[in-house]
């Protein structure tokens, strides 16, 4: 099972998709296993299309509770 360290959420307004490694991306063809660190730069959130930046990590450094 992943770590909240490696799942990171969108942090888009009515938004909160969670990208989580065990799961992968169906949508974008990532397959499980692929960490959000190597997701290709173009990967694209399957719910509101945001980039990766606008992503943060569920814990850690710049998570999501740090803000």
């Amino acid at each position: 099972m992943a770590n909240p360290e490696e799942m990171y959420q969108c942090q888009m307004v009515n938004c909160g998709y969670i990208y989580n490694p065990d799961k992968g991306d169906r949508k974008g063809k990532i397959p499980k296993g692929v960490q959000f660190a190597d997701l290709p730069e173009d990967w694209r959130c399957p719910v509101c299309g945001a980039s990766k930046k606008a992503f943060k990590p569920l814990a850690g450094p710049g998570s999501t509770k740090d803000s």
